[in-house]
């Protein structure tokens, strides 16, 4: 029994000394060491989701999504099922040890057949773990947990930024409908007053057809903007999982220029924050988890020790077992290695190679496509910012002038087209004024996803 189980515990000792595995080293990310930064957006603390949605309506919309929203939930679900897959292969680990009863029936050295019966523990086929095989397929599995973890972060916040931007789409949308109601309210006026001037002989027939085709104008606006509305109210309970009620929808009379939706997101930071994105940490454990498995193809190409055995007692009778039964027990060690394989486990090496290689190249394809995302939202929320301001100028400017024209008219120094080219502008001037102002916002949310949000790991 000392001779047998001598070896035995040696190997075990000398398992998973060696490593067949790739020491692992991070690429370089590919891009530049820092971010582009505008002046007007200056560092600070960074936001929660909490603090970043100042509205208490969006706030609970939100809410609301991350729990019904079902590519959440499946996303939450494949986190569950790594994790009993890392426990599947942590137990390859160790032995398995099952009670067991067998009967035979076997002939004996006469020929004669005989009966045995044997109960007791059994250990089926533990591969001593010299090569690292066992542990190299742990260390993947354990990374790609922590890939579908991080998989999970990244689709929490994207759920985040596409509800907030469903929500304020939305709102935009209602807004923009408010004004061409009031648009189209006040074109049938003019239409009707137009018409009454013609049939005296005070207006032109041209200057009716101009009335008429504002007024058809609006009414076209207010259809395409109704259906608009319909659509993201869809969209929007697509996303949050379930009907919304119209306490936490935008309100009718909402306007993107009368609250302080979003919190200012912070910048001035170097490229390396970009690492601590969930997309960026989900690409960097895949290749953890391909770079394990280089180990695991690699080790096939060598022997491997695996031992069974069973402990017990043995008798000729089934009573017997607990009735003046035998104690025995029985041992085995295999150490078995292919001789010819037709290339397979080499194929499979090469295999494990060029995963590793295309998780390099995934990950800093997904490196450069987060720079990208982070430069260009940071470049643009200084642009959007002075567009607004611009957009509010020109909106100032063509208020001015329809008062203006509007007055002109009264005292009949300005036609009729005049007036009515003054109030289309206008109405152009407010409706591109609410979709700058949506830009805007939607610009500094594609900046809080770009740099990781509140799912950043630290």
């Amino acid at each position: 029994m000392r001779r047998l189980l001598t070896p035995l515990a040696a190997s075990l000792l000398l398992a998973g000394c060696v490593h067949l595995a790739p020491d692992y080293q991070r690429p370089a990310a590919p891009v530049p060491d820092t971010l582009p930064a505008a002046a007007e957006v200056a560092p600070g603390a960074w936001p929660s989701t909490t603090e970043l949605l100042r509205d208490a309506r969006l706030r609970q919309v939100v809410e609301l999504a991350l729990a019904g929203n079902r590519d959440l939930r499946a996303a939450l679900l494949n986190v569950e099922k790594s994790r009993a897959q890392l426990r599947i292969a942590d137990a390859d680990r160790w032995p398995t040890l099952s009670a067991a009863l067998i009967a035979s029936r076997t002939p004996n050295n006469q020929g004669v057949q005989t009966n045995s019966w044997q109960g007791g523990l059994q250990l089926s086929s533990y591969e001593i773990d010299l090569l690292g095989r066992v542990r190299d397929g742990s260390d993947a599995a354990a990374a790609s947990l922590l890939a579908n973890e991080a998989g999970a972060r990244a689709a929490r916040l994207a759920l985040v930024t596409q509800t907030a931007t469903a929500w304020l789409t939305l709102a935009a949308d209602t807004e923009q409908l408010r004004l061409a109601r009031a648009t189209l309210a006040t074109r049938e006026e003019s239409l009707r007053l137009t018409a009454l001037r013609e049939r005296v002989g005070a207006a032109s027939a041209l200057e009716l057809r101009a009335a008429e085709g504002l007024a058809a104008s609006a009414r076209a606006s207010v259809a395409q903007l109704e259906r608009q509305q319909a659509q993201d109210r869809n969209a929007l309970a697509l996303l949050v999982g379930q009907p919304l009620t119209p306490a936490q929808l935008p309100p009718d009379d909402v306007s993107l220029a009368g609250a302080d939706w979003l919190a200012p997101v912070p910048a001035g930071m170097g490229s390396q924050v970009l690492l601590a994105r969930p997309d960026v940490i989900q690409a960097e454990q895949q290749l953890i988890a391909a770079n394990a498995n280089i180990g695991v193809a690699r080790a096939a190409m060598f022997p491997r020790l695996v031992i069974s055995g069973s402990a017990g007692q043995v008798s000729d009778t089934l009573a017997g077992l607990f009735d003046g039964g035998q104690f025995a027990y029985s041992l085995t060690s295999t150490l078995a290695m292919a001789l010819f394989d037709s290339g397979r486990n080499q194929a499979n090496v090469r295999v494990a190679e060029v995963n590793r290689e295309q998780a390099v190249a995934s990950y800093e394809k997904t490196v450069q496509g987060a720079y990208r995302e982070a430069a260009d939202a940071l470049v643009a929320q200084s642009t959007w910012t002075r567009q607004v301001q611009a957009q509010q100028a020109l909106l100032a400017a063509e208020q001015e002038r329809s008062r203006l024209t509007r007055l002109r008219f009264e005292v009949g120094a300005a036609s009729l087209v005049d007036t009515l080219d003054a109030e289309r502008a206008l109405a152009a001037a407010q409706q591109a004024l609410v979709q700058v102002r949506l830009a805007e916002a939607l610009n500094r949310l594609a900046l809080y996803k770009a740099l990781g949000g509140a799912e950043r790991a630290g």
